[in-house]
């Protein structure tokens, strides 16, 4: 294919664009057609002018005559004279016409040099002649000295003159009207002819090589890649006919190499699937529970089947120290294991990866040993970093016993399990951080409750104790049998503490329900204090997630704790609105409480600090204050903004 016909459209020259040609035929034959169009106008124009001069110079002999008899008129009745001046000035009118034309009429006398000279011709006689004789014979007529024969001999003469200079004009006429016709003879010819060069030209340059790449197309749609068009012109069915050709051998090179392109697709494909099967498969053993050890151990087995590795490791390291620590090994000798189990970050192949943090892939040369792994029979060994959020957790390690070479593809998968193998690592140990702080959470919250009851009754018993030892040394038998009376109180109020706290931790763990775990609660609580206990129950609402129904159990128990130890109640009403908020209300007809009193003391009150820090971790709204009309009311309340579903 040539230079030419590669080129775009744009850059063809104008001179081949086969718009430029079709554009030309168009406006050459337009152009014809107003010339020969023109021609006939203006023969048609001089036509019409050349009529009006024939009918003004025939006009001319009729009013010479009307003047002769007008002038034999003025001798029998002088006041015929003003009718002879008026068609004296229209003739005056006429000629003057003829001579300078009237483009509005229009009325023009042939350009021709004779028609010109007659017209001239009448206009001398005219002037010279035939005006001074006609006004001397009308006025020696009106004095009757004499009678005007001299005008009427004169009359002849001057018409011969105007009846030649109408034939000339008449015959130049004829010859226009000929060639009027040739010019129509002509314009119709030229229709005819340019309409079929026209045709034959559009035929040439658009239906031809249209009709030619329509027999192409059918060809290649039936599968003879071999069809070809020609490339005839250097226009733009030139350039799309090289187009053409080009696409046609480049389908028929597809067509020969089709097969060898569908099985490299189909093994690219299957690389894929295998690369995303062995995402999934690495993300989905991550994604279980299982100690440090089983993930790495489980991670490094399955990456090593992947890639066909005859061994492999994960060590994690340990930065502040600069060391590095064997955490899963497969594959490797037992040997090679101990020795390297501990390994300073810089040293050896793996001490290098992960000291760097970038991944690398060492294929030892024969004959050089100098690390434990080429001794051991391992040919190539691959670092690849376990990194998170560009944090070096560690490296793990590939073992191959034969020559191995990673495409760029299988780089960034191994890459991308460490990264998954990082933040499998990193949400193991953040799930073990949030342990310790629920852990420590509840031992401060155990710690509170401790100190609200059971260090409260030892402080009482130790105060009783010593008054025990008072009584003693005094011997005084009523205040000693008081003290013990007091002593024994406070020892069982202690033990009764310490079981209703073990009670209440194991009662909301091992609760079911918000409504299952209240009632165990409440029934729970008649037992030990033989109180009446009413509970009332109002909707259905979503089940809270486990943590805030844990928190809005213990707010209860809290609750009806401090009824048991301080209220002095007879009655205990619970209620449960259960709807889009859950609203818990605890209510007793005690002697109440003032909350002012309470929050003055120097350590405060502990159960109500636990219950507002229990409130807060569940996200709710906590209120203590006095019930109507005596008594104390506690009232619980978890926007739906707030609550968690199970």
């Amino acid at each position: 294919m040539s230079d030419e016909a590669a080129l775009p459209a744009g850059a063809l020259p104008l001179s081949q664009r086969l718009t430029v040609k079709i554009l030309f035929s168009f406006i050459s034959f337009l152009l014809l057609a107003l010339a020969a169009i023109g021609a006939t106008l203006l023969l048609s124009w001089q036509l019409e002018g050349g009529a009006a001069a024939i009918n003004d110079a025939g006009s001319l002999r009729m009013r010479t005559y009307q003047l002769g008899l007008q002038l034999r008129q003025v001798e029998q009745d002088p006041a015929r004279a003003v009718q002879l001046s008026a068609n004296l000035g229209r003739f005056e009118q006429t000629l003057q016409r003829l001579e300078q034309g009237d483009p509005a009429r229009p009325l023009l006398v042939p350009r021709r040099a004779d028609i010109l000279a007659e017209l001239d011709e009448v206009r001398t006689h005219w002037s010279v002649r035939m005006r001074p004789l006609l006004l001397s014979s009308a006025e020696q007529t009106l004095n009757r000295t004499v009678r005007g024969d001299a005008f009427e001999r004169e009359i002849e003469p001057f018409v011969g003159k105007i009846d030649t200079l109408v034939r000339d004009i008449e015959q130049h006429n004829a010859r226009k009207t000929e060639w009027l016709r040739l010019c129509q003879t002509l314009l119709a010819t030229l229709a005819v002819l340019g309409t079929v060069a026209l045709i034959y030209l559009m035929f040439l340059i658009v239906i031809r090589p249209l009709e030619r790449l329509h027999l192409g197309i059918q060809r290649l749609a039936s599968g003879d890649f071999s069809s070809r068009v020609p490339v005839e012109t250097h226009d733009e069915f030139g350039e799309v006919a090289a187009g053409f050709n080009d696409m046609a051998g480049r389908l028929a090179e597809a067509n020969a190499t089709l097969e060898f392109q569908v099985e490299a697709k189909t093994a690219k494909l299957t690389e894929k699937n295998r690369e995303l099967s062995l995402l999934y498969e690495i993300a989905a053993f991550l994604n279980r529970p299982a100690t440090l050890e089983e993930l790495s151990q489980g991670f490094l087995e399955r990456v090593s089947a992947a890639f066909a590795a005859d061994g492999g490791a994960v060590r994690l390291s340990d930065t502040p120290h600069g060391m590095l620590f064997l955490v899963a090994q497969h594959g490797l000798p037992a040997g090679l294991s101990e020795r390297e189990h501990c390994l300073p970050l810089g040293e050896c192949v793996c001490g290098e990866a992960a000291a760097s943090g970038e991944t690398r892939i060492e294929t030892f040369t024969a004959g050089d040993g100098r690390f434990d792994c080429q001794r051991e029979g391992f040919v190539v060994v691959s670092s690849f970093a376990i990194s998170s959020q560009a944090r070096l957790l560690g490296v793990y390690h590939l073992h191959f016993r034969q020559p191995r070479i990673f495409t760029r593809q299988q780089r960034q998968l191994l890459e991308t399990l460490g990264q998954h193998l990082a933040a499998a690592l990193d949400n193991q140990r953040l799930a073990a951080t949030a342990r310790e702080l629920a852990v420590l959470e509840e031992r401060n919250l155990v710690a509170q409750g401790l100190h609200d009851s059971i260090a409260q009754g030892l402080s009482f018993l130790n105060l009783q104790t010593q008054m025990l030892e008072d009584a003693l040394r005094r011997d005084d038998r009523e205040a000693l049998a008081e003290s013990l009376g007091q002593i024994q109180a406070g020892v069982q109020e202690s033990y009764d503490d310490v079981r209703e706290l073990l009670t209440n931790f194991r009662a909301s763990l091992a609760a079911e329900d918000l409504f299952s775990a209240v009632d165990a609660i409440l029934e729970r609580f008649r037992r030990q204090t033989g109180l009446r206990v009413e509970v009332q129950r109002e909707g259905d609402g979503a089940p809270l997630s486990p943590d805030q129904q844990l928190q809005v159990l213990f707010i209860l128990q809290e609750s009806l704790s401090n009824v048991r130890k301080h209220a002095r109640a007879s009655r205990v009403v619970v209620r449960i609105e259960d709807e889009r908020d859950l609203l818990l209300t605890v209510r007793d007809d005690g002697v109440g409480f003032d909350a002012q009193e309470v929050a003055q003391r120097p350590s405060g009150h502990f159960g109500l600090s636990i219950m507002q820090e229990r409130a807060q971790r569940a996200g709710a709204e906590l209120t203590i204050g006095p019930a109507a009309p005596y008594g104390t009311q506690v009232v619980v309340r978890l926007a739906q903004r707030d609550r968690l579903s199970a």
